[in-house]
């Protein structure tokens, strides 16, 4: 059977429209939980693309005296996020009397994305302090709100590349006859910023300064250390 076609009739190619209002500029943020400390660390490097818009900029903020947020991926959504959560935080300590505790900061972090599911934050979180017991505590996030808690995470543009590190000198994967023995504040420390030198020499969207904050009992004590700026 025969089809007739017009000759003025012109067929278009199919025109796909998309709405994706998310950028991703970069970061990484490493968190490890020790016996009574925990260790997080960052870069400050803020790109898009293959280009670096800031050379210090913060992944990190602290949020109590014994509990601070890691941030990475969309930065419009980070700083949306972390006024929401400062807002929720001053009205809690105004309500109760005290800072809010780090499993709490966790869990009412999940609870602030899930709210967002359907037009999601799209950042990639990480709370890390110490716990009501003392012990150190790491919990990671996914952009809707699933966390867990851990012993070590690592989150950001880098993360592919840190995370198999981590396994094999934190997890003690793919060893044997090794052991585990605590490791140091200094120790965690001094691997938390090779760690970020090896990666920058390989991610693009990591490098500039790390910052590393270690959090026990006594408060926050942050440094900085340089990485490659190219």
């Amino acid at each position: 059977m025969a089809v007739l076609v017009d000759e003025h009739y012109q067929v278009h190619p199919t025109v796909q429209h998309r709405f994706f209002p998310y950028a991703q500029n970069g970061g990484t943020v490493v968190a490890v939980a020790g016996e009574d400390f925990s260790v997080v660390g960052c870069d400050t490097r803020l790109s898009e693309g293959y280009s670096i818009l800031s050379r210090d900029v913060s992944k990190v903020r602290k949020m109590t005296k014994s509990g601070m947020l890691g941030c990475v991926g969309f930065h419009g959504d980070v700083l949306t996020l972390t006024k929401m959560l400062d807002a929720k935080m001053k009205q809690y300590k105004h309500t109760h009397g005290k800072d809010m505790s780090c499993e709490a900061m966790a869990q009412m972090l999940s609870s602030t994305l899930y709210y967002r599911r359907f037009f999601p934050y799209w950042v990639y979180n990480m709370v890390a302090g110490i716990d009501n017991k003392g012990k150190g505590c790491v919990f990671s996030y996914d952009p809707v709100g699933s966390y867990e808690r851990e012993s070590y995470r690592a989150s950001g543009s880098a993360s592919a590349i840190i995370q198999p590190l981590l396994d094999n000198q934190l997890g003690y994967k793919n060893q044997s006859n090794v052991d585990p023995t605590p490791l140091s504040r200094d120790r965690v420390r001094n691997m938390v910023r090779d760690i970020f030198a090896a990666a920058s020499e390989r991610d693009i969207y990591t490098g500039d300064e790390v910052e590393i904050s270690v959090i026990d009992a006594n408060g926050i004590d942050t440094q900085r250390f340089p990485l490659r700026s190219d």
